[in-house]
């Protein structure tokens, strides 16, 4: 058996749209450095509505972003700016701390928001959780195409391309589409892996996978990923991490004090504030 577990996501339903949470959970703390795994979507707005996630921090981590459709305004505390669209990987390092917002672009209110993609954590490693922040959009990701499969390497090195994205440990992230009938191998080099069909059907070594439920593969074993009608799966993984991470709200760290240094500094107003979106902020949850 090449599946190691399956983890169920647990949903939350947000009005507009619906979030699907799989990392962490009691059966998955990580999946190599992904310690926080997210699948959102898909989700049509109403007119004139929108995604707004308002001013909030982070420590210690990356952030994320991959979309399969629609659009999300980026803005932090650094003073980055970008417009994330399907194809182009928002990585946003905290490191020491960073503040960030989240919502729909002007232009794509006025039609009503699509929403639809991924949203991951990487804790990083030990000895360069206080890097200083950083933000990357990086559109030139390499795409292998074979045997009825388009794979585009996100973050890491797989199927011998590697992405151009920053690694703080070693990690691998790609997005694959299937046609019918398509298939592609699963590699075996990571230390940890995981696969989620986010569309459509496919089979692992002819175990039928659920759509968004996360598949953890066991450790050295390769195996084939194929569809029968279409689909697309996100592949992710990387290095085992030797120290245990603990997460709270926005919040990772290898020590808890860190985080209760990020909760008062947060509680205080001493964090970055966001340049252009500074009128509004999540306040530090109660519990």
């Amino acid at each position: 058996m090449s599946i190691l577990k399956t983890v169920t996501p647990v949903s939350h339903d947000l009005g507009s749209f619906e979030v699907r949470r799989a990392v962490p959970s009691a059966e998955c703390r990580m999946v190599g450095p992904f310690v926080f795994v997210d699948q959102f979507g898909p989700a049509q707005l109403a007119l004139g509505e929108g995604m707004d996630v308002r001013p909030h921090p982070h420590i210690n981590l990356a952030t994320v972003t991959w979309l399969f459709e629609g659009a999300i305004d980026h803005r932090d505390s650094l003073g980055s700016f970008s417009t994330i669209h399907p194809g182009t990987v928002n990585l946003m390092t905290a490191g020491s701390g960073i503040v960030h917002s989240e919502r729909s672009p002007a232009s794509e209110r006025a039609s009503g928001p699509k929403l639809h993609g991924m949203q991951t954590w990487l804790a990083l490693p030990d000895g360069r959780e206080e890097i200083d922040p950083a933000f990357e959009a990086v559109s030139d990701l390499p795409v292998i195409e074979d045997g009825g499969a388009m794979a585009r390497i996100i973050m890491g090195a797989v199927w011998g391309a590697r992405a151009p994205t920053t690694t703080y440990a070693e990690t691998i992230y790609a997005e694959i589409m299937l046609q019918p009938g398509g298939a592609i191998p699963i590699e075996a080099e990571a230390d940890e892996r995981a696969v989620m069909l986010v569309g459509g059907d496919a089979t692992l070594d002819s175990e039928p996978l659920t759509l968004f439920d996360l598949i953890v593969l066991r450790p050295g074993e390769a195996m084939t990923l194929r569809s029968e009608h279409g689909g697309r799966a996100m592949l992710l993984g990387g290095e085992a991490f030797a120290t245990r991470r603990y997460v709270w709200w926005n919040f990772v760290s290898s020590d808890r004090e860190r985080i209760e240094q990020a909760k008062a500094e947060w509680r205080e107003g001493t964090f970055a504030r966001v340049p252009g979106d500074e009128e509004e902020f999540i306040p530090l949850p109660e519990v």
